[in-house]
């Protein structure tokens, strides 16, 4: 702790608290202004990427999956092939489920959230 001046007052005291507050977070948020907008450009961002890393991965896998299946079973292209379109299906599914929560309304629990 520091010592404090008896001749300081309990407002001044009050008042250099509160701007040190403001200082620490700016340096740490960034300007008043800027904070919700940029968080809502990352946000859209973050979802495109979601989405088309959430296709790919469905894709590669199902075709992984078909591969090696054919392999094992010696059954040719077939096992791929099915398991191309069911890749492909998980994959429009887990889009419509990220799509489907832009309209919902957003948890007032947020943990990401910066304080107010």
């Amino acid at each position: 702790m520091t010592e404090t001046d008896p001749q300081r007052s309990l407002e001044d005291e009050v008042k250099d608290l509160d701007e040190r507050l403001k200082k620490a977070r700016e340096a740490e948020h960034g300007p008043p202004g800027k904070g919700p907008r940029l968080r809502n450009e990352m946000t859209g961002m973050g979802l495109a990427l979601r989405i088309g890393t959430e296709m790919i991965s469905a894709l590669i896998m199902g075709v992984g999956i078909g591969w090696l299946l054919d392999d094992w079973l010696g059954t040719g292209p077939w096992m791929m092939i099915l398991f191309f379109f069911l890749g492909a299906g998980a994959g429009v599914l887990n889009v419509y489920r990220a799509a489907s929560r832009l309209g919902a309304a957003p948890d007032d629990g947020d943990a990401n959230a910066p304080p107010d």
